[in-house]
């Protein structure tokens, strides 16, 4: 087994900063080093103390000035919606209807549904996200290829095949036995294989009869460990279409409590247009508001409540994500650099170290997965990347100014993207080098 010694700055989160200037809150080291060993980081601190406690035999990577950071990590995105990006539309219904649902469609097909997931993978890699939590389209092939190639990449993935029985294509509907049949067999086939995690997915209460939600409770019940993950809230038109086809909830949030959806584990994407009462109840249970901050730019559905659900009296659990395909960038970088931009135009600020520690510890504490992702702590997966603020021509230029790390990292996050990415590692293992190599 190799051992390796990979030198650089390194940067991990401890917590949440309260502000730009709470130091404690995360670990600097300006001449760091990570001992990898076995997938696993094995040391983290100084370069001297980690080279001491190095076998001699260690192969040493040499990063210098680079910074490495966790690897990112992407809390909602649909994997299907990789060849709907950038489609033309007026709102959230009308690009579902013309583009998204006719493209999920094809994904019937297990060979179309295995060369998009062998792209998608290629582009996490590529921009630094390590793990995601993605949905799948309705067809078990989707999903069977999705984790096929997470396995074959030995990736921390959460994914589901989703489950919609109404109000889409027909080549889009299950049933809710099927829906819970074949969820069933995803769970048997790939939970805990690898590095894999399934979560039950009701697309959202739109496309889903109560019968189906009904079964999505049952699933949960069976397998009260898993990730739930649905969407809520993104939109007007789709609150009062949820609210016509469900008269007897409170609310839009209160559908998914009814059926017993709610909790620490579940993950409810975009969650703009909260009342109080829906924010207590995502409060109570430990339920997660999934923050898209280019989709809901993109498709005009609003700006993200962030601070309001932070500083409630009952504060409401939050992620950041891209949101493929209604998110306009595969990049977490440029999320942030948006989700920048949507808190300014509430009179809020984001600084650097809120978004980094939102891209890494932040997501992963969201996904209950800080104990193996989202830090550079011994014990923890070696997911990992490498970030240079000279990227590009225009990057250089201005790092030549840049006189801090948190002028760093704002650099980073408003003009990086995937080239800003030296190197991604998945398990210890250098994966975007290998990809330009392949």
């Amino acid at each position: 087994m190799t051992t390796t010694l990979i030198r650089g700055r390194l940067l991990s989160f401890h917590r949440a900063p309260t502000s730009i200037d709470d130091s404690a809150a995360y670990g600097y080291e300006s001449d760091g080093a990570l001992l990898v060993e076995g997938g696993q980081i094995v040391a983290s601190g100084t370069y001297a103390a980690v080279k001491a406690s190095a076998p001699e035999d260690a192969v040493e990577i040499d990063h210098r000035p680079h910074l490495i950071v966790p690897g990112f990590i992407d809390t909602h995105l649909h994997f299907p919606q990789m060849q709907v990006m950038a489609s033309y539309a007026a709102n959230l219904l009308e690009w579902l209807n013309t583009y998204t649902f006719p493209e999920e469609c094809r994904f019937v097909e297990s060979a179309h549904a295995e060369r998009i997931a062998t792209r998608f993978f290629d582009e996490m890699v590529r921009h630094g996200t390590t793990t995601a939590a993605a949905y799948c389209s309705v067809h078990k092939a989707s999903a069977d290829a999705f984790f096929a190639e997470a396995l074959r990449r030995d990736m921390r993935m959460i994914a589901g095949k989703v489950m919609m029985d109404r109000n889409a294509p027909q080549g889009l509907l299950d049933t809710p036995e099927m829906g819970y049949d074949e969820t069933r067999a995803v769970i048997r086939d790939w939970h805990g294989k690898g590095r894999n995690h399934v979560a039950i997915t009701p697309r959202f209460a739109i496309t889903s009869t109560p019968e189906q939600m009904a079964v999505a409770k049952s699933l949960v019940h069976e397998f009260p460990d898993l990730h739930v993950q649905t969407h809520l809230s993104e939109n007007r038109d789709e609150i009062a279409f949820t609210c016509e086809l469900y008269p007897e909830a409170k609310d839009y949030t209160d559908v998914y409590a009814r059926y017993g959806l709610l909790g620490p584990k579940s993950l409810f994407g975009h969650c703009i247009h909260l009342s109080e009462r829906e924010a207590d109840a995502m409060s109570e249970t430990g339920s997660v508001a999934v923050f898209c901050p280019t989709s809901n730019l993109f498709l005009g559905s609003g700006l993200f409540p962030l601070r309001a659900l932070s500083r409630r009296d009952k504060p409401v659990r939050t992620s950041v994500a891209s949101d493929i395909g209604g998110g306009t960038s595969y990049s977490m970088l440029k999320t942030l650099d948006e989700a920048y931009k949507i808190l300014q135009l509430q009179g809020e600020r984001l600084n650097p170290f809120d978004s980094f520690f939102m891209m890494t510890r932040g997501n992963a504490e969201a996904l209950s997965l800080v104990d193996r992702i989202g830090t550079l702590e011994p014990g923890t997966d070696a997911d990992f990347i490498v970030l240079d603020m000279a990227a590009t021509p225009a990057m250089a230029l201005r790092a030549e100014v840049v006189n801090s790390l948190a002028d760093e990292l704002f650099l980073l996050q408003t003009m990086g993207d995937d080239r800003a990415i030296v190197e991604t590692y998945v398990a210890g293992r250098p994966a975007k080098s290998a990809l330009a190599a392949a």
